[in-house]
């Protein structure tokens, strides 16, 4: 005998589950540990003991913080704060644990070039530049984060590879806008989401601006949007 289909004339519902925007938590999250991170690489502090200092905040503040934030924005349809602040928050991650290496001397540190370590800025470029067009369609404030984060990790790369001391400080320099740049939009996104309006302008193009914050999605409706 066939299954019968029984109908109780009830309409489907659509229950909405807006959430904050994730890359509020993963633009602080990075703006505080490249911060850290770039004044040591721009000479502005140092010491025999710098690796102590750096390992713990690198790994939990811009690590451990920044890739919860990715793994919330897959829930925010955010395929641009997933690509960034997962791979961003996995390098400083790794970041803090080769920090940890050095400071409890189960590694030593080199003196010179750095080719290993070097080489690990050259996919970070090559997947911020790409981040960086595709920010471009969304926000010029965030298009600026990535790009001096892109800069940034070019000249990190070349820097380390070559042992050039004056690029790596240059790539710390960088690296110091670019975090400026993610606290500044990370501010305007909690202002926006606090206040209901827009108090720090974001540069958001008219793409972003006509695209809904919340709207109905197969298999996961009623996301909001993560920028």
């Amino acid at each position: 005998m066939a299954d019968e289909i029984v109908t109780t004339g009830a309409s489907p519902q659509i229950l909405l589950q807006p959430i904050a925007a994730p890359s509020i938590l993963g633009l602080y999250g990075f703006a505080g540990a490249t911060f850290i991170v770039a004044a040591h690489m721009a000479g502005w502090f140092g010491g025999a003991h710098a690796d102590l200092y750096l390992f713990p905040f690198a790994a939990l503040f811009g690590g451990l913080a920044q890739f919860l934030a990715g793994m919330w924005s897959y829930h925010a349809r955010d395929g641009l704060a997933t690509a960034m602040h997962g791979m961003w928050g996995s390098f400083w991650m790794a970041y803090g644990v080769l920090n940890l290496l050095f400071a409890t001397h189960i590694l030593a540190e080199p003196a010179g070039a750095f080719v290993a370590f070097g080489f690990w800025f050259i996919p970070l470029a090559a997947i911020t530049f790409a981040g960086t067009w595709a920010a471009a369609a969304e926000s010029r404030a965030l298009s600026s984060v990535l790009a001096f984060l892109a800069f940034g990790s070019t000249l990190a790369a070349i820097g380390f590879i070559g042992g050039f001391g004056d690029l790596v400080m240059a790539a710390g320099w960088l690296f110091i806008f670019s975090s400026i740049c993610a606290y500044y939009t990370a501010t305007a996104l909690m202002l926006r989401g606090t206040t209901g309006r827009i108090v720090l302008p974001l540069g958001r193009t008219e793409k972003a601006r006509l695209t809904p914050a919340v709207a109905p999605g197969i298999g996961e409706p009623g996301v909001i949007h993560g920028q």
